[in-house]
């Protein structure tokens, strides 16, 4: 009888066994390697944003794949300040990893999968809990342009609530495909999303763009609670903000080599 038992017993758990076998192994086929520059620039948008003060020990930067638009490049689970090209991780918009090699993945990174799941259009994603930014998603005070280098707000930054979402006991991660999906739709359009008592979500066409606009959404969000204080305050218009967003666009590059240098220095 006990041979008996533990045969059937045995036996059920290899019926039952295989799909749980398959779905632990049943990683996403690799895209192949990523263009060496896209990988060197996903490494220095990691160190620029800590040294720009826009992340510390968390946030993370991500760039889609150039070889397939449905994965995704970004680093295991560390200090983005510490970030090597060893570190980047290819990942399918399910936030599956294609080669995890036992490294530590982000919680979060169904805001990324998400994201470029639902917006073809974006290319990169950075997600910070940037300082300056934090007070402007629990108040009622607007982040807006304050001048010419962060136009790109002229179309505003939402703010996504979570309760909504996720019901009012969560850890305010987003750390499903669900909350990544309700994240993203309620991004829209929009370049800059904050995240009610959490964050920020900062998209671009590129990765130096969305550098560009994480590092003066930071310096912005900074000038206008000092500027608040003084009394009144005269923010750019809808014109302004958009003539100054196209002429920036052209000089993405000029900042980003100068904060790659100091960023990169004693690498």
């Amino acid at each position: 009888m006990i041979g008996r038992r533990l045969f059937c017993t045995c036996t059920c758990a290899a019926v039952l066994a295989p799909a749980g076998v398959r779905a632990q192994a049943a990683a996403p086929a690799s895209a192949g390697s990523a263009g060496p520059a896209l990988v060197e620039d996903l490494v220095a948008a990691n160190r620029i944003l800590f040294d720009q003060g826009v992340v510390d020990g968390f946030g993370h930067v991500s760039v889609r794949h150039d070889k397939d638009p449905s994965r995704y490049l970004l680093s295991r689970s560390m200090a983005p300040g510490l970030v090597t090209a060893d570190d980047i991780m290819e990942f399918d918009l399910d936030g599956t990893p294609v080669d995890a090699r036992g490294r530590a993945v982000y919680l979060e990174r169904f805001i990324h999968g998400e994201i470029f799941r639902m917006h073809p259009a974006v290319m990169s994603v950075v997600h910070s809990h940037s300082p300056a930014v934090i007070p402007f998603g629990v108040s009622k005070v607007a982040l807006r342009p304050l001048y010419h280098m962060s136009g790109f707000l002229g179309a505003g930054a939402p703010v996504f609530e979570i309760r909504d979402a996720g019901g009012p006991a969560t850890d305010m991660l987003i750390r499903n495909r669900e909350l990544g999906r309700a994240l993203a739709t309620a991004l829209g359009d929009h370049p800059v999303m904050l995240m009610r008592g959490h964050g920020s979500v900062v998209v671009g066409p590129g990765i130096r763009q969305a550098v560009f606009r994480a590092v003066y959404t930071e310096v912005n969000a900074r000038m206008e609670g000092e500027a608040l204080r003084l009394g009144d305050v005269t923010f750019l218009n809808e014109q302004e903000a958009a003539w100054a967003m196209e002429t920036n666009a052209g000089q993405v590059n000029r900042p980003w080599e100068l904060w790659r240098k100091k960023a990169m220095e004693g690498r």
